[in-house]
């Protein structure tokens, strides 16, 4: 399988893991007893107030695989169209939809069949009217130009192959003025090459990550601008051995090798008014 096929089941698997019958637990069991699936934790650990979560089906916030609250970074006023680019099973684009209110909207953008289910049960238990879940890939967002108001993503450009076409789908969609605000993986300085290239550090949300100047020269590249990007978790050693353990590495000798280097954090930019 090629990467987004990968990506795509690993996606599939978390969503039927909340269902009935499912085990939507395994990740925090197996990493207690020292077995966590590769990159299961703490990534994805801690990351929405208990506030938030008041009045969200369970399953939107088991199903969660983010690494950071974009909700809360974006600063979302009612009457603005959000789009999120990897919504999984809804639980940023249910957030957005309350922040916006009855005259504004919330998409949510995915590519995985099973995830986009379970979202639209999310949505519909949550008694959310203001939100459409759409099926696509981030590289090719179905919308128009300059549709939207603000694009959100939590822990989900990492993903992508081709960072470059997410970030010039990202602008076209946005309205001049409008604002990229996402969660995502960045990384200061160099790390290992097996890192990168391993797969299931791909799909674990750190190979794929961007340096974190790299990050920034891409954006400007594609057009934005007034860009930042602010560490909300550095990923200290104990944390490197969690998210190497069981995927084929060393984890002694790597370990040390990117403490503190791989990162939370929040990414900001705008579209220019002049676009």
């Amino acid at each position: 399988m090629d990467l987004k096929d990968v990506v795509r089941e690993k996606y599939a698997e978390a969503a039927r893991r909340v269902q009935p019958g499912g085990t939507a637990d395994c990740c925090d069991k197996d990493a207690r007893s020292g077995a966590a699936p590769c990159a299961c934790d703490p990534i994805t650990s801690n990351l929405y107030a208990a506030a938030d979560l008041a009045g969200l089906p369970v399953e939107a916030v088991q199903a969660s695989l983010g690494c950071g609250n974009p909700t809360a970074l974006a600063q979302l006023v009612p009457g603005e169209i959000v789009l999120d680019l990897g919504s999984g099973g809804g639980i940023d684009v249910l957030l957005s939809a309350k922040r916006v209110g009855p005259t504004g909207k919330a998409y949510g953008l995915d590519m995985t069949d099973e995830m986009l289910a379970l979202a639209e049960e999310n949505r519909r238990r949550a008694g959310v009217d203001n939100v459409e879940f759409l099926k696509g890939e981030i590289e090719h967002v179905p919308l128009p130009d300059r549709s939207v108001d603000v694009i959100i993503s939590n822990c989900v450009i990492n993903l992508s192959a081709d960072k470059d076409r997410v970030f010039a789908e990202a602008f076209r969609v946005l309205r001049p003025g409008g604002r990229l605000a996402v969660s995502d993986v960045v990384v200061r300085g160099d790390v290992p090459p097996e890192i990168r290239r391993s797969m299931e550090l791909w799909v674990g949300c750190v190979a794929g990550a961007l340096e974190e100047r790299d990050y920034v020269a891409r954006l400007r590249r594609a057009g934005f601008q007034e860009i930042s990007v602010e560490p909300t978790r550095v990923y200290d050693i104990e944390d490197a051995r969690a998210f190497l353990a069981g995927c084929g590495i060393d984890v002694e000798r790597v370990a040390p090798l990117v403490r503190d280097r791989f990162m939370s954090a929040f990414v900001r930019a705008r579209k220019p008014e002049a676009a």
